[in-house]
């Protein structure tokens, strides 16, 4: 038979939550710190999620959904009607400058309407837009910088710009401004498009038939309902529209997807491996939260025993004593949450800038977005309810008579037995903490955590190995080359050679201790391989059309092998010495009189060679073909074009080598080259010459850059000379050092540093607030059984003896627990993470685990002596007295 007592459940509820105060004071604090480890763990989490989205849009250009690229008037007119598309903007590239003072950034001149100038964070803050039929433009504050030019409303500037291979310059009237951000990559000057439309006139560039392909056509910049799905979502307007981006068919349009967006990413390309980590992180927070809050209402349900054990006389049941237990939780929680939110917020924002602050790659914000509250609120709110699970359990088993009886939860049902040994106040402690095996191991869980996590950080950074992670990137202290050669806007040519002073220049400083220079193909160069191996080499980046198609209009020897470019190195033998040598003997190519060549392959990010990078394995023979004259022809007639012809005219044409030498060479190497040291840009098969065979075979001798290391001691000096030499001097040379390098993996590195001590800490918080509640439960548990103790002889001093060595052998558990779990799981860990990450090697240690133990061990001695000197302010007589 079913009664209706819902209301007088209630009740009971109520009153008992009134009746109970400093319990629930001590029970709202724990749900305030509870939802306070969620509400900061969530600011800082969000905070730099939305930092680093930030970031990522300055690097991509901007912040709209996603791209439609290099479109007719008609299909721009067309796909921005689509349903899906929430908001758009309107693009339209022009030129960009390349010379002084601008070779050393990147500044694309072109029109953008009001919604794209605020999606690629270019709103004046002084001025407008330019307005139509004007000459007028709007820029930031770095490109009249460059220019010289005080940013003040009505000032003229002139830029020389190329547009689509015409030189042209132009002046303009500043109508508007804003802040230039170092995150952007691209500066911009915006013009209207009528003045767009006018240089395109002048230059006869019709829109869709440039030689770069996007000149002067429209580019459609999207905004979708939210950023869930933004490829799903592109590909769809596409289909909408009968167009799609996977194929160069007639219907192919190219798209770009904002890779900045990070739930974009996270639902596109999660994988078992990432969720299983999410839900690892997900539980050792609540977990974490489960600490505090258990012991709370453990503590709680000891007192109020009594109570739910004359509830059960009465004829309530087991599941309504849970429902009471629940119901005044949520009460605290209505108090205690709200509390924790906002103190929550205000701890992470204040930790948020200063880890921020350690990390590249990061915009400083502060986010206060309302996930941050709605998932603390149900972490919360889930955490408070499963750490009521067990004490529920507790008092609705609990019968009236054992709830008469009862001093400590676990003595229930438990037969006493007769201590055989000499008692002392290290065994009494040792039995105290056998009481309540649960709590013991819930505290020494606790405390493990802390120690385990820090010591991990550690671990973690510490096996961050800078050694494998330069070796990736630079091999040398410094390079000096040509602006553009750091730009990689371009192939390496002629007018990016660095020139012979100053190299004389750079070559004498003191402190140089290796030098040498690295020569680039001006020249046409071809090699000679199977169509078989073009194929595999090319499918990675071109469709199966295209393929075909490169394949059908390919040179062939008569013997069947495909004309290709090959891209070729000439090394001083200090240069050969940086090469990363797989296998053979690279100091043969020392030998000028022998025709040596050594065949570079490129790696993974775990450093294993890509086989389908170069075709030339060690003592192949590689026939390399020097150009002298080229000839241009149709694919389809033969004809052969003369001098006179203008090739932009011509609507299908081809090159041929008409003069030329071929050279043989021996494959005496494979190598890799470091990123810093190689062209900076990939398409064809990469071989390696020394300087001398180099200049005498290709008949060139540019030098692409100029590299050297230097003593310890001169650094500094020599960075502050290639500043000033670079800046003021030859500004239209750059440098990039070793120091760079280390510095933006020192920063790499701090950012695991900081957030692994950010969790540490607030976990190590937790662990030492649990030690005090611990310690707290017992004493209080306790308080009669002390003064019978003392009724019958024990001293206050051998009491708190007692205590002091209870904290101790909690602080010798936990480390005992640290040690074996870090012994045991850390090199599964560290091999994963080896797996993981190309520059890490496993370095074990405890010494963090000793360092947090010796402060623990402090905690166990001061804790207990401060809980007692409370609770001893009663006399015997009274806390003999009390019946709770």
């Amino acid at each position: 038979m079913k009664v209706k007592n819902k209301q007088c459940i209630r009740n009971l509820s109520f009153k008992q939550f009134k009746f109970s105060r400093n319990r629930n004071i001590v029970a709202a604090f724990a749900i305030a710190l509870t939802t306070i480890l969620f509400t900061s763990l969530f600011t800082i989490a969000v905070s730099i999620n939305d930092g680093f989205q930030q970031y990522n849009f300055r690097q991509c250009g901007g912040w709209n959904h996603g791209t439609f690229k290099y479109l007719t008037e008609e299909q721009f007119n067309e796909l921005k009607t689509d349903s899906l598309i929430k908001e758009w903007g309107m693009r339209r590239f022009v030129g960009m400058p390349k010379e002084i003072p601008f070779n050393k950034s990147h500044v694309e001149i072109g029109y953008s309407d009001a919604n794209q100038a605020h999606f690629m964070y270019c709103d004046p803050i002084k001025g407008r837009l330019p307005k139509e039929g004007t000459n007028e433009a709007a820029t930031d504050t770095k490109v009249l910088q460059l220019l010289g030019i005080k940013p003040e409303l009505g000032k003229q500037f002139t830029v020389t710009f190329d547009v689509d291979g015409h030189t042209v310059t132009e002046t303009f009237t500043l109508c508007g401004w804003w802040e230039y951000d170092e995150a952007i990559i691209a500066n911009h000057i915006l013009i209207p498009q009528s003045r767009a439309e006018k240089i395109y006139s002048e230059v006869g560039l019709i829109p869709g038939y440039a030689k770069d392909g996007m000149t002067g056509t429209w580019n459609l910049d999207v905004m979708f309902k939210n950023s869930i799905n933004i490829n799903k979502n592109i590909k769809q307007v596409l289909h909408n529209h009968g167009y799609q981006n996977e194929k160069k068919a007639d219907n192919y349009i190219s798209t770009g997807e904002n890779w900045g967006y990070s739930s974009s990413q996270f639902f596109e390309n999660a994988d078992p491996v990432t969720l299983m980590g999410i839900i690892a992180i997900i539980s050792i927070i609540i977990f974490t939260g489960y600490l505090i809050i258990y012991n709370v209402f453990q503590i709680s349900v000891v007192n109020d025993i009594r109570f739910y054990g004359l509830l059960k006389t009465i004829g309530t049941t087991p599941k309504q004593i849970k429902k009471i237990i629940i119901y005044q939780a949520m009460m605290i929680c209505i108090i205690g949450i709200p509390v924790g939110l906002v103190v929550g917020w205000f701890i992470g924002s204040a930790l948020t800038p200063i880890i921020i602050s350690q990390l590249d790659s990061i915009i400083n914000t502060v986010s206060i977005n309302p996930v941050i509250f709605i998932a603390s609120t149900l972490f919360a709110l889930f955490t408070v309810i499963i750490s009521c699970r067990r004490p529920g359990k507790i008092a609705a088993k609990v019968s009236p008579i054992e709830a008469v009886k009862y001093t400590e939860v676990n003595n229930i049902r438990k037969k006493s037995k007769k201590s055989r040994g000499k008692v002392s106040l290290t065994s009494m402690a040792m039995s105290n903490l056998g009481r309540n095996k649960g709590k013991t191991i819930i505290t020494i869980l606790s405390l493990s955590l802390a120690v385990i996590l820090l010591n991990f950080t550690v671990i973690f950074t510490k096996s961050f190995n800078m050694d494998k992670y330069l070796s990736n990137f630079v091999a040398t202290d410094f390079i000096v080359a040509d602006s553009s050669y750091f730009q990689s806007e371009g192939f390496f040519d002629t007018d990016a050679s660095l020139d012979t002073d100053s190299i004389d220049d750079i070559s004498s400083l003191d402190g140089i201790t290796g030098k040498g220079k690295v020569y680039g193909k001006t020249s046409p160069i071809y090699q000679f391989i199977t169509e078989d191996y073009y194929r595999k080499f090319n499918s990675s980046w071109l469709s199966s059309d295209e393929i075909k198609t490169n394949l059908k209009n390919k040179q062939k020897t008569s013997d069947g092998m495909l004309v290709d470019k090959a891209q070729l190195y000439g090394m001083d033998s200090f240069i050969l010495d940086q090469l990363k040598v797989h296998s053979g003997d690279i100091t043969k190519l020392r030998d000028s009189n022998k025709k040596y060549i050594a065949a570079v392959y490129m790696e993974d990010d775990y450093n294993k060679l890509i086989p389908e990078s170069n075709w030339a394995k060690l003592g192949d023979t590689v026939k390399l073909r020097y150009v002298d004259e080229l000839e241009y022809y149709n694919p389809d007639t033969g004809e052969i074009y003369t001098d006179d012809v203008n090739l932009d005219e011509v609507p299908k044409w081809r090159e041929r080598a008409k003069k030329y030498r071929d050279v043989e060479y021996t494959v005496a190497a494979i190598v890799t080259i470091p990123s810093a040291l190689d062209y900076r840009y990939y398409g064809s098969n990469e071989f390696v010459l020394n300087s001398d065979n180099f200049i005498q075979d290709s008949g060139t001798d540019n030098v692409m850059y100029y590299t050297f290391n230097s003593t310890d001691k001169s650094n500094t000096e020599i960075e502050k000379f290639l500043s000033d030499y670079t800046k003021n001097q030859h500004p239209e040379l750059d440098y990039e050092s070793k120091e760079s390098y280390k510095s933006e993996f020192e920063s790499f590195r701090s950012m695991f540093v900081i957030r692994g001590g950010t969790l540490c800490f607030i976990v190590g918080v937790v662990g030492i607030l649990n030690f005090f509640n611990a310690v707290l439960t017992s004493i209080l548990s306790r308080k009669r059984e002390f003064a019978m103790l003392q009724s019958v002889g024990m001293t206050g001093k051998q009491l708190r003896k007692m205590l002091i060595y209870e904290g101790i052998y909690y602080v010798i558990g936990t480390g005992f627990a640290s040690i074996i779990i870090t012994i045991i799981i850390g090199p599964f860990i560290g091999s994963s993470m080896e797996n993981m990450l190309w520059f890490f090697t496993y370095n074990f240690t405890i010494i963090p685990i000793i360092l947090l133990l010796v402060i623990f061990m402090i905690l166990g001695l001061i804790i207990p002596i401060i809980i007692y000197h409370f609770v001893s302010k009663a006399t015997i007589v009274e806390r003999l007295r009390e019946s709770e």
